[in-house]
């Protein structure tokens, strides 16, 4: 029941977590000193970054709360276009055309990667120190009716080149205790409600009067993948980098700077929060009871954009489950609808971002990008990928469900030189339709922000890749 209570708290909390708000925004919510110190840090790091790239301002990003805004959210399909022509991911930067799978292995997903290391989400530094996971307890239990074993692990990173900063990722892994055999595992990038971030979301529902949506009908995600005979680990990105520009300076992007500052082509969040499921992953390598050749990863709104990046750059995870994932994610950029680029590039989503993706909201727009999230699914190719949203109508048109599909479709022929198939169709289907019989999985549910309601379509989705070895009796 806990999970649950969890994923009704976050169809809200998510909401206001991806509309990138501070708690002192919320009637009835004052920050705490260290809030409005850790603000003060973000806003002078940012202003740090738009003085070394010479940015005098930047575009202000979609007012998704006040529709009378002169910034307000386009929800204007008429509109939401003004870069139809995307980058072709078949092509070279050199003009030459991507018509053999060697071709798209040695010369145009090397490049397409680059440019996403450079101007998008930043390079991992060569330095990154190496991760020793220790097991600290073993629990035996009965889960959703079926005996399972939950191991607590804890990765210690080695922070021999700067001692003061700590880092560590805490993982729980859970197993089916009676598997004849290694099991699939998915690993769950998990939110962490803080007290404080509980006491802003109530504080702002009241103020809104908005009532908790119920449950999700039907078991819970965990309870699916354990029928299926898998395994799931929950991995909290903020344990080992922090989900705000103050963090920048700690977490592993400060570890590796010693506490300097980031230079603006070195990595930000979704790129440290992908690090540390490929950290978790190299765990799981070693676990005979995991089968880690069929591991997957799964995230819901900016870990739904951690998820695709996660997928896109660590070719060893098999499938990837994406939530609601938009801006930053699947959602393609030039796409003018719902959330904008300024919103990334702002003080409260800058730190996701390499600091060079701010030039493309300053003086460059996002028809200036060499790459566009189209390829960043192709870079999840020949893989099996699922996008999920909710329905336009309950979860908004923040997160542009439509710019995703285009997304996706733009992947296809990726997909098809390697062999694979991508979407059927480039119309979107109606709400609630699973597309399952390519190997891009897409559907959206009549729901809020959650991927909860879409679990039963990925499940069916992965069980074409992904056979779970036979439960004992």
């Amino acid at each position: 029941m806990r999970m649950k209570t969890l994923a009704c708290v976050a169809v809200v909390a998510v909401v206001v977590l991806v509309a990138g708000l501070a708690a002192a925004q919320f009637p009835g919510s004052h920050p705490t000193p260290a809030q409005i110190a850790e603000q003060k840090a973000t806003d002078a790091d940012h202003q740090r970054m738009m003085d070394i790239l010479h940015l005098k301002s930047l575009r202000p990003g979609a007012n998704g709360l006040d529709p009378k805004a002169p910034n307000a959210d386009n929800t204007n399909e008429a509109l939401a276009n003004p870069y139809p022509n995307l980058p072709n991911p078949l092509v070279s930067n050199l003009g030459v055309p991507i018509t053999t799978p060697a071709l798209w292995w040695t010369l145009r997903r090397p490049e397409i990667e680059q440019d996403f290391d450079r101007d998008v989400y930043g390079y991992v530094p060569r330095n990154v120190p190496k991760v020793t996971w220790s097991l600290l307890r073993e629990e035996h239990a009965t889960t959703h009716g079926i005996p399972v074993i939950t191991r607590h692990l804890l990765g210690r990173v080695d922070n021999s080149i700067d001692p003061a900063i700590t880092v560590t990722i805490p993982l729980t892994l859970t197993l089916p205790a009676r598997a004849s055999g290694p099991v699939p595992v998915l690993i769950h990038f998990g939110f962490d409600f803080t007290p404080a971030m509980m006491k802003s979301f109530r504080a702002m529902m009241k103020a809104r009067e908005i009532k908790p949506p119920p449950p999700p009908k039907g078991p819970g995600w965990e309870q699916q993948l354990l029928d299926a005979g898998w395994g799931y680990a929950v991995l909290t990105p903020t344990s080992y980098q922090a989900d705000n520009g103050a963090g920048l300076r700690s977490g592993i992007i400060g570890l590796v700077n010693r506490g300097q500052p980031r230079r603006p082509e070195e990595w930000g969040a979704l790129r440290a929060w992908a690090w540390g499921a490929s950290r978790a992953l190299d765990y799981l390598e070693t676990d005979p009871a995991v089968n880690a050749k069929e591991v997957a990863i799964e995230g819901l709104s900016r870990y739904g954009k951690a998820a695709l990046v996660t997928m896109a750059y660590d070719q060893r995870f098999a499938i990837g489950l994406i939530g609601s994932s938009g801006k930053a994610g699947a959602t393609l950029f030039r796409r003018h609808f719902g959330e904008e680029m300024g919103n990334i590039a702002g003080s409260g989503e800058y730190h996701w971002m390499a600091g060079n993706f701010l030039k493309f909201d300053s003086t460059l727009t996002a028809n200036d990008l060499p790459v566009d999230s189209h390829e960043l699914i192709a870079m999840c190719a020949p893989r099996p990928i699922f996008i999920s949203y909710g329905s336009p109508t309950v979860e908004g048109g923040w997160v542009d469900a439509r710019g995703s599909y285009m997304a996706a479709v733009a992947a296809g022929p990726v997909y098809q030189l390697l062999g694979k198939r991508g979407l059927p169709s480039a119309a979107m289907p109606p709400l609630g339709t699973a597309l399952l019989s390519g190997d891009i999985g897409w559907r959206e549910h009549h729901g809020g922000h959650t991927d909860l309601p879409n679990w039963p379509a990925f499940m069916k989705f992965a069980a074409k890749y992904i056979k779970a070895p036979p439960i004992k009796q």
